[in-house]
């Protein structure tokens, strides 16, 4: 050290110039030069004097307002979804989704929508940004839809990441499976809506992952929950109980004599109609006996759990969704099956709807062998239909047997040989008239002929009473005033 230099006193720090003190490691957020403030203002003309940022760019040639309108709808509804769930909720008929992508392209240019992730395969996540956002809300909120919340743009304030960019395969399954809906022609992207609330009497809202409405399709209303066997058997059970209890709820303004009525007993909302329960205030008539069906839809799970899962759904549910027996009066001719108070269970997986299509056999219901359309699934035959039908068969049965019953007991006359008629059975058996019947043991006619005989009988005597007496030989009054004459 050189003399001319100070000499350093223990325990005081040294000073450091600041130009050389080396500076801490610093991430920057993405399009920020290192050194450089994040500017919140956005462009600035400025920035470059050759562009002219007020320009709106152009739209792309193969971009038409019909298809961005319902990218904007369908990103609207679910939220977020990749190229190929959007080509099938859109435009299902195209054999790609090369439109898609480009359509998503121009909104993109236009700041409408967002690249949000990139997962595997190169799979883009595409959300609506605050300004399609908006957009989205004045398309749907006028037909009464539900806009999903938008996904805001925050970034970490430590690592400058994006936040919220993880694409949760839950939400994937449930966009995948109405897409697949779509694509098969059940329901419109219009008829679908996710993350229903039903709340129940105890307050607890048991939301539904998709609420799908397809009349057309023969499908009104369908609840679908989509598991990918993280939540245990039992869990839908549960799930399934509380859509059955809140089928069986009344509204607020329900009549007091009703509401009394099903507090009186826990089985008396059975004798309430449907259209006087809760679930007829928000969704229409399903078209079928029962309450609102609910469909599960297993993703990215093996054949062997959701094996399981059915078993248990048939075994611990089996108060929810099965049947009864008709109490009937023919109950050995009836074998039909009361479905009112059940709720209409069917069972697919995401991977039998994408490889076979929706609208395929694909589709099991609970309680039944074998795998049917959705129609078919959610289809009674052996229901009210045929309730009906073996009622009427069984009652016209009943009554030829018990007319062929009657027709074997029914008198024969002792004179005649012939059968009584139903005039004169009657007559001979009713208390007021059998006095009056005359011989029991002859038929109709030939009590009519022996009335018409005791009838001309009493005539005759009576003709022979009312007959003057024959005038008897009377003497000449002379003659007789001769025999006692006085002889003078």
């Amino acid at each position: 050290m050189s003399a001319d230099a100070p000499e350093h006193q223990p325990g005081v720090a040294p000073s450091v110039d600041p130009s050389i003190t080396p500076s801490a490691p610093r991430t920057q957020r993405p399009g920020v030069v290192s050194g450089q403030a994040r500017r919140t203002g956005g462009r600035r003309s400025a920035d470059n004097p050759h562009v002219d940022v007020s320009r709106k760019p152009k739209h792309r040639r193969t971009s038409t307002e019909p298809r961005r309108r319902e990218l904007l709808q369908a990103l609207g509804i679910f939220q977020r979804a990749t190229p190929d769930q959007l080509w099938k909720l859109t435009r299902p008929g195209n054999r790609h989704d090369r439109l898609t992508r480009d359509n998503l392209l121009d909104l993109e240019d236009h700041q409408l929508v967002r690249i949000e992730s990139t997962g595997e395969g190169q799979r883009q996540v595409w959300v609506l940004t605050k300004r399609g956002h908006g957009e989205a809300k004045q398309l749907l909120e006028p037909k009464g839809i539900r806009v999903s919340v938008l996904r805001k743009q925050e970034y970490d304030p430590d690592t400058g990441e994006l936040l919220g960019t993880g694409y949760d395969d839950h939400a994937a399954a449930v966009t995948s499976t109405a897409a697949e809906l779509h694509r098969a022609g059940i329901g419109h992207r219009l008829g679908f809506q996710t993350e229903i609330g039903h709340r129940l009497g105890s307050g607890f809202v048991q939301r539904a992952d998709l609420v799908v409405r397809a009349p057309e399709a023969g499908v009104p209303v369908l609840l679908v929950e989509v598991d990918r066997r993280t939540e245990d058997a039992h869990e839908l059970v549960a799930k399934l109980r509380r859509y059955w209890e809140w089928g069986r709820l009344l509204p607020k303004d329900a009549d007091k004599s009703k509401v009394d009525l099903v507090r009186s007993r826990p089985d008396a909302i059975e004798h309430v109609d449907h259209d006087k329960r809760l679930w007829r205030r928000f969704y229409p008539p399903t078209g079928r006996e029962g309450l609102v069906p609910v469909a599960f839809v297993f993703a990215d799970t093996t054949a062997a759990k959701v094996a399981n899962a059915v078993k248990v759904l048939e075994g611990a549910g089996r108060r929810y969704w099965a049947p009864r027996r008709y109490d009937s009066l023919y109950e050995k001719a009836v074998t039909a099956l009361d479905y009112r108070q059940a709720v209409p269970v069917v069972i697919t997986t995401l991977e039998k709807l994408q490889e076979h299509g929706a609208d395929a056999a694909v589709w099991r219901r609970l309680g039944r062998d074998g795998e049917q359309t959705l129609t078919a699934a959610l289809d009674n035959p052996d229901g009210h239909a045929l309730y009906r039908a073996q009622e009427a068969r069984a009652e016209a049965e009943d009554e030829r047997r018990r007319a062929a019953e009657r027709e074997a007991r029914r008198p024969v006359c002792s004179r005649c040989g012939r059968k009584f008629s139903d005039e004169r059975w009657e007559e001979i058996t009713v208390h007021r008239t059998a006095v009056r019947a005359g011989h029991k043991s002859v038929c109709g006619p030939c009590r009519a002929d022996d009335v018409a005989r005791q009838e001309a009988a009493a005539d005759a005597a009576r003709l022979e009473a009312a007959e003057p007496p024959e005038p008897q030989d009377v003497p000449d009054p002379d003659r007789v005033r001769g025999w006692f004459r006085r002889r003078n």
